[in-house]
């Protein structure tokens, strides 16, 4: 039984809307990080990506049984993986261990007390990411690019011509 999200908020908790991110950051990641809280906090875009994850993941699934992982933590982890072309044991120290990555998650929490902490074993992650394949990654980033075009406030706004490559 999969479900979109769901962020327990209490005061230990960052929300993902208010994720600070470097700005002066050359690296990779961070910008790739920030246009996943943009599909996080845009309702529209957040719809249509939950949507094709749900087609491609829970499709002929029950809705029993005891809970996988959500859907968000699969595309953050997919979507880091094809960022950093990495391996799994890479992905997997990252999705446990990198602040910013656990952030945008919405699992990172800030207190000291690390009793209750999310842990994602390495075969859950290996199970459960490679699900997202190369086709959905560009459908989703399909959907980020017309986002991002619709964002831009040219009077001469040229239709999109053709799909673009995987970005992510």
């Amino acid at each position: 039984m999969r479900q979109r999200f769901e962020q327990q908020m209490n005061l230990r908790t960052v929300a993902i809307a208010d994720i600070k991110f470097p700005l002066k950051s050359r690296d990779e990641l961070p910008p790739v990080l920030k246009a996943l809280q943009y599909v996080f906090i845009t309702p529209e875009l957040n719809e249509k990506v939950f949507e094709l994850l749900e087609e491609k993941i829970c499709k002929d699934k029950k809705q029993t049984g005891r809970k996988g992982m959500d859907l968000w933590h699969i595309l953050v982890l997919a979507v880091v993986r094809h960022t950093l072309s990495t391996n799994w044991d890479r992905l997997e120290h990252l999705a446990n261990y990198d602040l910013l990555i656990r952030e945008v998650m919405g699992v990172h929490a800030t207190a000291f007390i690390e009793g209750d902490k999310i842990e994602f074993p390495y075969q859950s992650i290996l199970d459960n990411v490679q699900l997202i394949d190369e086709a959905l990654l560009q459908q989703i980033n399909w959907l980020i690019v017309e986002a991002g075009h619709s964002l831009l406030k040219k009077k001469n706004k040229k239709p999109l011509s053709s799909k673009p490559t995987v970005m992510f």
